[in-house]
């Protein structure tokens, strides 16, 4: 898919400024510590991991981070921090069965074509014992949000490209999982956003979200007359929530 609707296929925008405003939340890096524990070694693969935010944090607690993501303006920032890094699809993973102890994907699900194929190819390279940490907006994460009231052309995609919990679940056989609520601004996604309604005002924050980028990009009158109506008429902010999936391989 291009245009329209589509996903955005073009992160080098967000890639100039992305470090400003989505740094790794301490509490996500607490969910996804959680997720890993027992994992049988320390070699972890970041899956879609952008400039490298969450995976730096994970180095630095001691595990042997490899950043993957197919936009390499992403990952010429994800060098920079020490992080080894490997431009590729995370539907296609260039490494063998079971080549790292543990794998994580943070809030990126929503921009592959095949989520599914996805789920498949983290488990696929993650060893027996080894850990699948997914932080992940589901419908019912997303469903109550007021940003999709005040831009309602984001409703249909948005609910195409965040499934129902257990769909995924389903993807990952016997996984458990826990609620994440943003309670900090670090990491400024659309979740965090509503919990500050105001912030959505301020052209750089806002897009650094693929949601208002695309916005942007397909509904400009829509995003200008929802923005008109937040700055004489804001609605009560709500943080919210994500959710976080823990599988073990068999």
């Amino acid at each position: 898919m291009t245009g329209g609707d589509g996903l955005l296929r073009d992160y080098s925008n967000q890639a100039r400024t992305y470090d400003r405003t989505r740094s790794a939340s301490p509490g996500i890096v607490a969910a996804l510590r959680r997720a890993l524990d027992g994992a049988p070694g320390r070699r972890l693969l970041d899956v879609g991991g952008g400039t490298g935010n969450y995976a730096a944090a994970l180095r630095d607690e001691g595990w042997e981070v490899v950043v993957v993501d197919a936009s390499a303006a992403m990952l010429e920032r994800a060098a920079p921090k020490g992080l080894q890094t490997v431009e590729a699809d995370a539907q296609d993973l260039p490494f063998p069965d079971g080549a790292f102890d543990a794998v994580m994907l943070v809030s990126m699900l929503h921009h592959v074509d095949d989520r599914a194929r996805a789920l498949r190819e983290a488990r696929r390279v993650v060893r027996p014992g080894g850990r699948v940490a997914v932080l992940v907006s589901t419908h019912e994460d997303i469903e109550d949000m007021w940003l999709i009231d005040w831009f309602p052309s984001t409703r249909r995609w948005m609910e195409q490209s965040h499934p129902r919990r257990d769909d995924i679940l389903a993807e990952l056989p016997g996984a458990t999982f826990e609620l994440y609520a943003y309670d900090d601004l670090s990491d400024l996604t659309n979740s965090a956003l509503a919990g500050r309604p105001e912030l959505v005002l301020d052209p750089e924050l806002r897009r650094q979200t693929s949601y208002f980028e695309r916005l942007e990009r397909d509904h400009p009158e829509e995003l200008e007359a929802g923005l008109q109506r937040l700055r004489t008429d804001p609605p009560p902010g709500k943080p919210g929530t994500a959710t976080v999936m823990r599988w073990t391989a068999p």
